[in-house]
């Protein structure tokens, strides 16, 4: 593995944070979240045009910029420094690799080179609070019975004279109210032969309810979805099978939430450093007390592991065919490290920003909303941290 990044990257990097730092200060930050989409538009669009970033790790073929996962990370490092409120996650992350792995050549051709060009903006509906699972990042349900179907809730499919429908619903969907493409996980074919499909729902299809849903933290937009005999398009062919895609799409998932935590991470904890060399107590700056200094000491340390972490994890997730045996958990294990990063970075900075860390309008608290947010979302990190060592069979060969 070379550590180094490339000129290309380190250019990815530098203009998405100079743009952010224009586009979305605190201000326009709260702006955006206060929206019935739960973000900028305009910002979406600029990323878009000026940077392709809906299209980073998509084909050239299709529109993208044909980079790898690497890069895709390293833009949600930056916009995770920033808590940029956008559809990056849902859909350049966790749909747009579905629709490249699995869709039809028709498909792929009418919907990716939009995608690429933030036009066209999809999520992922998971019936339940099942993300994880699905991703095979806290558990591996090889049946898909986190899916649901008929009376166990989730989204029941069932084929029709002119196609295919879809009844049910999911909650918590990432951009869910907002997305005008939706991938849905549905159970097909009854209970006794019962399989787990993938279906295209558009954003009009009659049918389809859609609202948004009050979530702790608010620069993460979340909707709820309901299917009532929706008109759906199976994603690929009838031998497409979600599960598996669904599993080889959570390391990259992991790796780009890993680097976007650890980006989080970081600017909350350089924002504290900043405020403690400027407040005074007793006559001196509060960051010159060896107190004050061994906590932001073990912060930042903290945070430099979970970055490298997250790094090598992305460069595992773009180089899968090399990863060594037994490293295949590196995005799980990573993403556990960079949540417990930022939940420490995010609850250091408010208690040292003393009686104003403290009052709910500070910004500190949307860095330390986004850390207990993740963990519900994507953890907890106790859970990943044991999906990974099941995996590895960590406890097996103990006790060989």
């Amino acid at each position: 593995m070379d550590a180094r990044f490339t000129a290309e990257q380190d250019e990815i990097r530098r203009t998405l944070r100079e743009l952010l730092h224009k586009r979305c200060g605190p201000e326009a930050l709260r702006a955006a979240v206060d929206t019935p989409a739960g973000h900028d538009p305009a910002l979406w669009t600029a990323l878009a045009e000026q940077l392709g970033l809906p299209g980073l790790a998509l084909p050239e073929a299709y529109g993208g910029v044909g980079c790898s996962v690497t890069e895709l990370a390293l833009a949600c490092e930056e916009t995770g420094r920033a808590l940029v409120p956008s559809p990056l996650l849902a859909t350049a992350v966790l749909t747009a690799p579905l629709l490249l792995a699995l869709g039809t050549g028709a498909q792929r051709a009418e919907l990716l080179p939009r995608i690429a060009a933030g036009a066209l903006t999809a999520a992922l509906a998971i019936p339940g609070p099942a993300l994880t699972t699905a991703l095979a990042l806290t558990g591996h349900d090889p049946r898909g019975e986190w899916a649901g179907g008929g009376r166990a809730g989730g989204v029941q499919a069932r084929r029709t004279a002119d196609g295919w429908q879809l009844y049910g619903q999911a909650d918590q969907v990432l951009d869910g109210h907002s997305a005008r493409l939706l991938v849905v996980a549905a159970h097909a074919g009854g209970f006794a032969r019962s399989r787990v499909l993938l279906f295209l729902v558009r954003g009009d299809a009659a049918g389809l309810t859609r609202a948004r849903q009050t979530a702790l933290d608010a620069t993460r937009p979340q909707g709820r979805v309901q299917l009532r005999d929706t008109p759906a398009e199976l994603l690929g062919g009838e031998a497409a099978d979600g599960l598996p895609a669904l599993a080889r799409l959570g390391d990259t998932v992991a790796a780009c939430l890993a680097a976007e935590a650890v980006g989080a991470a970081g600017r909350v904890l350089e924002r504290t450093v900043d405020h403690v060399r400027q407040r005074e107590q007793f006559g001196r700056p509060v960051g010159s007390f060896q107190a004050v200094k061994h906590r932001l000491a073990d912060a930042y340390v903290q945070v430099q592991a979970a970055r490298s972490a997250a790094y090598y994890a992305a460069w595992a997730a773009a180089t899968e065919a090399t990863v060594p045996a037994g490293e295949e958990t590196a995005g799980g294990l990573a993403l556990a490290q960079a949540l417990e990063a930022l939940r420490r970075a995010a609850a250091e900075g408010i208690q040292l920003h003393g009686g104003i860390g403290f009052t709910w309008e500070h910004e500190a608290h949307l860095y330390f909303k986004r850390a207990a947010g993740d963990d519900l979302l994507f953890g907890p990190v106790h859970r990943l941290r044991a999906h990974a060592a099941d995996a590895a069979h960590v406890f097996e060969e103990a006790g060989t």
